[in-house]
This record gives C-alpha cells, structure tokens and sequence, in this order.
C-alpha cells in the first residue's frame, strides 16, 4: 500500500492548525502558576529539617498511591 503526498488542501488546514496552537495564549497563566507552585514547594522542602522529612515522605507516598487506586 502506497502512502500518497498530502494535497494542498490538507497542508493548509494542517497548517492553520499548527499556526492557531502556537499563537493561542490561553491557560498560559495556570502553567506559569503551576511552575511557581512547583517551584516553591521544591524550595521550602529544601529548607524543611531532616525530622520532618519523613512525615511529608509519607504524606506525599499517600497522596500518591490514592491517585493510583482511582
């Protein structure tokens, strides 16, 4: 079976589509806030003393496993 080159109609649609995903802006604020969450979460574990570590290990263990039973 023979793949034939797209005609000109499919790469301009393709195109279009291509062109609105990179131009669209919207939900840019929710990653830039996400990323600042991370972020910060990152820092403050980082200044955490080593005896809370192991509550917040737990705590994120099971936060984990009730994402994965559902």
């Amino acid at each position: 079976m023979e793949c034939s080159p797209p005609d000109e109609v499919t790469m301009t649609r393709f195109n279009y589509a291509a062109y609105r995903l990179w131009r669209d802006v919207r939900g840019q604020d929710m990653i830039e806030y996400a990323l600042l969450a991370a972020a910060l979460a990152v820092v403050v574990a980082g200044f955490l003393p080593p005896a809370i570590m192991p509550m917040v290990s737990t705590i994120f263990s099971k936060i984990i496993s009730g994402f994965n039973a559902s």
